[in-house]
């Protein structure tokens, strides 16, 4: 499971290099490639197994007939491209991903279980900002569900 948060520099070539904690999981569990897309203003990384259990079987059963799920699909699969961790444990961000989570220098890597996500620092620093500020709510709700 991937856990904790990294800040890393992309390098002059848009690459970020993955967290020993994140490769070690990979080489353990999966392989070294994953799966990329956008996904509100930062990126999820998906390691390739992940992918088709987490989104092809699930998301790919959504119906297509409901515009919101139309366009949800559209804009999620459209951007998904499959990357490799090279031999040095980095990971070639294509420049259209970078642009759309507006990755420039400093970033932050996230675990989320199963995958992991990319924000730009700054972004970061504000979503992190939101859920600490509305944890109270979030305390409630974990309640309710039995947390």
């Amino acid at each position: 499971m991937f856990r904790g948060r990294f800040e890393h520099a992309l390098d002059s070539k848009g690459r970020i290099s993955i967290p020993s904690k994140f490769r070690e999981i990979l080489n353990k569990k999966y392989d070294e490639r994953l799966i990329i897309t956008n996904f509100d203003h930062c990126l999820l990384a998906f390691p390739f197994e992940e992918w088709n259990q987490l989104v092809e079987q699930k998301v790919g059963s959504f119906s297509i007939l409901k515009k919101e799920t139309s366009s949800f699909l559209r804009f999620f699969y459209s951007s998904a491209i499959d990357c490799t961790i090279d031999t040095q444990g980095r990971l070639l961000i294509p420049q259209t991903l970078r642009d759309y989570a507006n990755l420039k220098k400093e970033v932050v890597l996230v675990g989320e279980g199963r995958f992991f996500e990319i924000f730009a620092k700054e972004h970061w620093l504000e979503v992190a900002k939101q859920a600490e500020e509305g944890f109270d709510q979030i305390r409630d709700t974990l309640a309710n569900l039995g947390i």
